[in-house]
């Protein structure tokens, strides 16, 4: 897993309430548990004019050229600013592996749902919580070209106009993902107390590792 520690980049503002992780990952693709190449799939529906299947190729799908993300001007977008509730619905994973796989490191929001909120930090991805008013003071501010340093280790966002945002992240998320580790990396920093263990039981119960 990628680790978050210090990013300037631009910002999409995607200024939809309630985004369900439908929207963000449509079902069809759910197929495939790869974790890879859900990048060009993200917000399917609304990115693109036709229905889009696993596997597709999108290089000439027909563009909803009035979706944030079809806009030049937030072409390579590492940061997406959006409203409350994002990422509620199903508990699909899908959705954080779509995200990132497209390029996005961090989403500000006033709230995410909760499920969506825990697998963002487990596959790479900051899901930060302002006040709604602080939001729609971003979302009036954004223009093209507009981009945000976020500081995990500081817990900060610095505007353009040099503006310092706190924010909160418990302290456990914010370790693993300031170190990039999943959960599988997380429990592999426990290797030498796994084996120990693990010679210790052979030596009281050998049956059970012949």
């Amino acid at each position: 897993m990628q680790a978050f520690k210090k990013i300037t980049a631009t910002v999409a503002p995607l200024d939809r309430a309630n985004v369900d992780t439908d929207a963000i990952i449509p079902k069809q693709f759910l197929k495939s548990i790869r974790r890879a190449g859900f990048g060009p799939y993200l917000f399917d529906e609304w990115r693109y004019q036709d229905v889009g299947e696993p596997e597709m190729d999108c290089t000439n799908r027909p563009l909803n050229k009035d979706f944030v993300l079809n806009n030049p001007d937030y072409k390579g977008a590492e940061i997406l600013l959006t409203r409350e509730n994002f990422g509620c619905g199903s508990s699909r994973e899908h959705a954080p592996w779509a995200l990132e796989d497209y390029g996005f490191r961090a989403i500000i929001a006033p709230s995410f749902a909760d499920i969506f909120y825990n697998n963002c930090f487990k596959n790479g991805l900051l899901p930060i919580v302002l006040p709604a008013e602080v939001v729609d003071g971003l979302f009036k501010e954004v223009t093209a070209g507009y981009q945000l340093t976020i500081d995990l280790e500081a817990q900060t966002i610095i505007t353009p106009k040099g503006k310092v945002i706190g924010f909160e992240v418990d302290e456990s998320r914010k370790y693993r993902l300031y170190n990039g580790l999943d959960d599988i990396a997380l429990s592999l920093l426990q290797a030498d107390k796994i084996k120990a263990y693990e010679a210790e039981r052979a030596k009281r119960a050998p049956w059970l590792f012949a």
